[in-house]
């Protein structure tokens, strides 16, 4: 085990597929010369095209497993994936807190599969906020996005107001005014991400590849613009990869 290779760890399910979840965060991580842990919060039946069934993970297990690898190793930063609930996400993201301080946390805000399988509902928001204020960055999409509101109904509105928590990239693959333009909220400022390839094809997981890769490039150490920016190159790279919707992992 190289010294030198930062420790990062994915909490989240995992994909047969390999395209989504724990696997392609370890692909992605390898990638970026970090050494990842991976801690299961599910098993799931699924294809790059089809989502069968859902295994939840016993929740103490998860902690359980994410208590031995903080007390064993210095971890830089944390990407979490799908959870079954908010009450689940809360006990993870303290627990994160609890355990380290300083170490980076990045929710890649799944709520349910692309064939429409609940993963987690939002269904308190008063638990929600709590859970913000302790995380550094979310990555939901305009659809997602619109799940962590109760009354507002733009994205870029939202975006705006849950920055006052936590950093916020709006990914632009569901744009309307343009496509593939990402907007990055930290609360003080927005940046505009563009595309600098307009060739790509789409990918199951991509989302996931996204995440990780900016969890990746803030255990680096790198800040939180520059790693969107680097990471934002390396799923364009990823989408380019080839036709199918199954991407190989490359810098």
């Amino acid at each position: 085990m190289q010294e030198n290779r930062p420790f990062v760890v994915t909490i989240a399910g995992f994909d047969p597929s390999g395209g989504a979840g724990v696997l392609a965060d370890i692909k992605t991580f390898e990638q970026h010369h970090v050494y990842g842990f991976a801690v299961n919060t599910g098993n799931t039946i699924q294809t790059e095209n089809q989502f069968f069934e859902m295994h939840w993970t016993d929740q103490d297990f998860v902690m359980r497993s994410l208590d031995q690898l903080f007390e064993n190793y210095s971890i830089k930063a944390v990407k979490i994936g799908i959870v079954p609930s908010l009450d689940c996400l809360k006990k993870i993201v303290f627990a994160i807190k609890k355990l380290s301080p300083k170490t980076k946390i990045v929710w890649d805000t799944v709520l349910k599969s692309t064939t429409e399988f609940p993963f987690i509902t939002i269904d308190n928001h008063t638990i929600l906020i709590e859970i913000l204020e302790q995380i550094d960055l979310i990555t939901p999409n305009y659809n997602e996005i619109l799940q962590l509101s109760v009354v507002e109904k733009n994205p870029e509105l939202i975006a705006q107001e849950v920055s006052k928590q936590c950093a916020v990239l709006l990914k632009g693959g569901h744009n309307p005014r343009a496509i593939g333009v990402d907007c990055l909220y930290t609360g003080k400022e927005t940046f505009r991400l563009t595309p600098n390839k307009t060739l790509v094809f789409e990918k199951h997981g991509s989302g996931c590849v996204l995440s990780s890769a900016i969890t990746a490039n803030l255990a680096l150490g790198l800040d939180l613009k520059t790693a969107c920016i680097n990471a934002k190159k390396y799923i364009e790279t990823y989408l380019q990869s080839n036709q199918t919707k199954l991407g190989y992992h490359h810098v």
